[in-house]
């Protein structure tokens, strides 16, 4: 049984929404964007916080309640190992929910053909970022990613 709400923990916290910019959200799939043509003038590794949606505290507090109140003896004793394994099962919940939804990022730096700068931090994705290459910044429903720019000799 304590597997099973182990597994249900894990699964709860690994359903959380991805921030890739390789993956499009759905409410932003056929919508008009702006596109901004720029250089990449630096790019940073950096890391994006973990969420505190609540949701594994919360799961973290059921699994531990339950998980303690089967390890007593008898009822009373039961009931006070349950509330500590919820407290325990909060604390460790929220502390796995913030960990498994740090993501690795990068915070890039793009100057706009009309000489303006934007820094964009989005997670780090299939491209790959450095000084000097031409790039478009896409913006959809306020949301900005990088993109590299497109080959335009077909064109010509």
């Amino acid at each position: 049984m304590k597997k099973l709400f182990a597994v249900a923990l894990a699964l709860v916290l690994t359903a959380c929404a991805s921030s890739s910019p390789d993956v499009i959200q759905r409410n932003d799939a056929q919508r008009l964007s702006v596109v901004e043509d720029g250089t990449v003038l630096s790019v940073r590794s950096v890391t994006v916080e973990g969420s505190q949606s609540g949701a594994g505290a919360a799961t973290g507090g059921v699994v531990g309640g339950l998980a303690g109140y089967g390890a007593g003896s008898n009822q009373r004793e039961g009931q006070i190992i349950g509330v500590l394994g919820a407290v325990a099962g909060v604390v460790a919940g929220h502390a796995i929910e913030r960990m498994s939804t740090r993501e690795d990022a990068n915070e890039i730096l793009v100057q706009l053909k009309n000489g303006d700068r934007r820094a964009v931090v989005q997670a780090k994705g299939a491209e790959v970022f450095a000084p000097g290459e031409s790039v478009v910044l896409v913006t959809t429903g306020g949301k900005v990613r990088v993109a590299k720019a497109p080959n335009n000799q077909a064109q010509k």
